[in-house]
Formats: structure tokens, sequence, C-alpha cells
């Protein structure tokens, strides 16, 4: 159940870039909300800003203008250092290439966030086996990321992006480098996390099969968020 106040709240957010020399203003004073234990798919075509606007909800792109709280807050009024420690605290990321380390395993590949933020590695080694046998990788902990299929990799990503609890997770075309059926196996696997854990995401996606399942739909045209029918 929604709570009274998002978990995010974006608010006339207005995104350009120079692109050889020539200003491209991408986000056009895009306004949504998102709620705790949503799941919402952010469609439209190639090049309106899907991406960058997941960008600026995982706070890696600072807006032009507009803000964008998190449970009120306005994180943009952050300095670098405090943006950078809310980040690694509050949101999980998931790319369309898992970036695993491949001189490390599933496990180590898992446990690096939570080491990174100085917890001691028995507690980070447990955590991250607890979250890697939620995905379905119980027997693959201890294989290097180049032992692992695309399909398994990816779910090492999305163990490695909940490791630290986040409150709100950000995937941008996660199932983009994969074939159908393996790509199939990564939806439930969300899908399930916010059935059963309560995950809260947002998902970049150009496949309207996986954006249907999802409980909202968010459409971008023209740098804005397109009015529902």
């Amino acid at each position: 159940m929604n709570s009274l106040q998002p978990l995010v709240s974006v608010i006339d957010v207005h995104k350009s870039f120079i692109t050889n020399g020539n200003k491209v203003d991408v986000l056009q004073g895009v306004s949504l909300e998102i709620h705790r234990g949503e799941m919402v798919a952010v469609v439209g075509a190639s090049g309106v800003g899907k991406s960058t606007l997941l960008h600026v909800l995982g706070t890696l792109e600072r807006p032009d203008s507009g803000q964008v709280l998190y449970e009120g807050k306005n994180v943009f009024a952050y300095d670098d250092e405090r943006l950078a420690f809310f980040r690694n605290e509050t949101i999980g990321f998931v790319f369309q290439f898992h970036h695993l380390l491949p001189e490390f395993n599933a496990l180590e590949n898992t446990m690096m966030p939570v080491l990174i933020k100085g917890l001691n590695p028995k507690d980070a080694s447990e955590r991250a086996e607890a979250i890697l046998v939620r995905v379905g990788l119980k027997d693959r902990l201890r294989h290097k990321a180049g032992e692992l299929s695309g399909g398994e990799q990816q779910r090492v990503a999305v163990a490695r992006s909940l490791a630290l609890k986040p409150s709100i997770l950000l995937a941008d075309e996660p199932t983009g480098n994969l074939d159908a059926k393996t790509g199939e196996t990564i939806h439930d696997l969300l899908i399930s996390l916010n059935r059963d854990e309560g995950v809260t995401a947002v998902v970049v996606t150009h496949n309207m099969k996986l954006a249907e399942r999802l409980s909202r739909q968010v459409t971008l045209i023209d740098g804005k968020v397109a009015p529902v029918n």
C-alpha cells in the first residue's frame, strides 16, 4: 500500500547537454511521483530522455533546474560528498551491462559495496550469500564472472544492487543485453523481489511485455511525461 508521502517526487526537472557545440534539451519539465513498493516502467522512443531521467533519479546527474525529493528532502541541495553518501545508502543500480569485476567470484562481487561501506567481512559475506541464494545462485557463489552465463551475471548484478538494502532500485534496460528467454527470467526475478520483499523499482525499458507486467507505466515524449489517458 502506498504511503501518503511519495518515496520520490520529481518536480519540473529540466536537463540539457551540449553536443557538438549545440544545446540539446533532454528533459523539459518532468514531474512524477514514485511511492514505496511500486514498480514503475519508464518507456518511450529512443532519445526521449529515459536514461537521463534515471540518472537524475539516481543522483548521478544534477538537473539544470527543478527538484528531486526523497521522502520530502531535496537531495540536490546536498554537496557532492553528502550526495554520494546518500546515493550509496539509498539507491541500487542495475544497468544493461553487469559491470562485474572479472577477478572476483559472485560472492565477492556482491560483497563489494558492503565492504566499501565498512561492514566487517564476515557480516558482508553472510549478507551477500543470503541475497545470492534469494536470486537463485546458491550453487554459483564461488564461480568467477566469466564462469557464469549472461543471465547469472545479471542476477549477481541485481544481488549486488540490493546488498546495502536500498530504498529504491533503478534499472536501465536490465535485460537489453540478454536473449529473450534469459531476459524473461530476470523480469520474473525483479517482479518476485517486488512482490516478496517489497522492493521499489524504476525500470527503463523498450520491452513493452515487461512494462505491462509492472504496476505502472510512465511514458516520456519530447522530454516530458505524457499525460495518462
